[in-house]
């Protein structure tokens, strides 16, 4: 199987997490774009979307699903995202499709972060991705010295502003032993928007397409 059949194997198996009439929250990336599709044929089972990105809530519209705002729900039964990596305890890298600081925001509302990935995604450290950081254009330089002085060379994202306004930062040579608490610290940095870390907000459960069938892996 293709990378790309992984990834929709992953992104049907999450349709059998969303409770009828629901408000979905609803990620970004091509895994997402798998799922928004498939959920497109079973569009009358919700109310709608929460989406974290323009180029998501644009492809929920296109398929007649009803996009709300996130100011316009107090919970969320779910949120399906991908995500860059994942390790064993569900802590993820994300934010290669420019999006962590809205993603966020939405698996903030959620009660669930179901997970959709091709086993490719699934690692024991993180870091061999780069690590996105979403930052305040005046910090850039700051922040970057900051990650070398952690060991890392941080690479300014050319021509990509988020959906915020905001440019990217991508953070190579990181073996990320303890998630949680970089991603606090690294929050805590002035100029700092957002950083890719997914460990306050990790996976409930991930679903992993493989040639052996969608796999279930529940933290």
């Amino acid at each position: 199987m293709t990378q790309d059949e992984l990834k929709a194997q992953a992104a049907h198996a999450a349709l059998d997490e969303i409770p009828d009439g629901a408000i979905v929250g609803v990620g970004t990336g091509s895994t997402v774009n798998h799922f928004i599709d498939a959920l497109a044929g079973q569009r009358q089972r919700i109310r709608g979307a929460v989406s974290s990105s323009e180029r998501s809530s644009e492809r929920l519209r296109g398929h007649g699903i009803t996009v709300f705002e996130a100011g316009d729900v107090q919970r969320l039964p779910v949120y399906v995202d991908g995500a860059d990596e994942i390790d064993g305890r569900g802590f993820m890298i994300k934010g290669g499709g420019a999006a962590l600081t809205r993603e966020k925001i939405v698996a903030d509302l959620a009660e669930r972060f179901v997970c959709i990935v091709d086993a490719g995604k699934c690692v024991q450290t993180l870091g061999a991705f780069a690590l996105p950081v979403e930052v305040i254009t005046m910090a850039t330089a700051q922040v970057a010295r900051r990650f070398e002085a952690l060991g890392g060379r941080a690479v300014l994202r050319a021509g990509v502003l988020t959906d915020n306004g905001h440019p990217l930062l991508d953070v190579h040579g990181l073996a990320i032993a303890d998630p949680l608490a970089l991603e606090i610290e690294v929050n805590q940095w002035p100029g700092v928007v957002t950083v890719g870390l997914f460990a306050r907000h990790r996976a409930s459960l991930c679903l992993v397409g493989s040639e052996q069938g969608v796999q279930r892996r529940v933290f």
